[in-house]
């Protein structure tokens, strides 16, 4: 089912009133630092709250909490952070971004962790759940997160309409187990749910 602002997935008008914060705040911070494009500004909920929103309902039960990598903005992340509660690192190595996902994390009140460094030097340990927006090529994804990745966790990864291509690059180097589910906001994107990562 497609998210609406007027619903949001059916999340708490507490949860809303966080993300309108969010936005708020990613809007004045974005007239100073490139968070997001200029012409997404108009289209901050759909573009971007939205396709985040819903890797939610794809969150294993149980989660106690997850790793995002290379979080820019916030998407999705600190996103899913505010909406279901699960606490989040945030690794941006961008210290600009990375002083915005402070503030957004405090305005907001996400448990949210920030690490300002690459994702290669990050020391966290594996969760259940790695999500990476718009950050990689699967197979080079999956080398980032495969360290973060708890054995019976998760990779939520939103993928264009190289999807397939993506696939077949990585199938070469890497077992996986790979539910495609068509995105709600943009029909021609998927959001691959990888499971059972190994390395061939």
């Amino acid at each position: 089912m497609s998210v609406s602002r007027e619903t949001l997935g059916g999340v708490s008008r507490e949860t809303v009133s966080r993300l309108e914060a969010f936005v708020d705040l990613l809007q004045r911070w974005n007239t100073r630092i490139n968070l997001v494009s200029r012409s997404d500004s108009a289209v901050l909920w759909e573009r971007h709250v939205e396709d985040s929103l819903q890797l939610a309902p794809l969150i294993p039960d149980g989660t106690q909490r997850g790793i995002d990598l290379g979080s820019g903005a916030g998407f999705p992340g600190l996103i899913l952070c505010i909406a279901t509660g699960i606490p989040f690192h945030l690794i941006e190595s961008d210290q600009r971004k990375a002083a915005f996902l402070r503030e957004a994390a405090r305005i907001t009140q996400a448990p949210a962790q920030i690490h300002a460094c690459r994702i290669e030097t990050a020391l966290i340990q594996p969760a259940r759940v790695v999500t990476a927006r718009a950050l990689a090529p699967l197979p080079k994804l999956l080398a980032l997160a495969a360290p973060f990745l708890a054995t019976d966790g998760v990779c939520l990864f939103p993928k264009s309409e190289k999807a397939d291509q993506e696939m077949a690059e990585a199938s070469a180097a890497w077992t996986l187990q790979i539910e495609r589910h068509i995105s709600q906001t943009d029909r021609s994107s998927v959001i691959l749910r990888i499971s059972g990562v190994k390395r061939v």
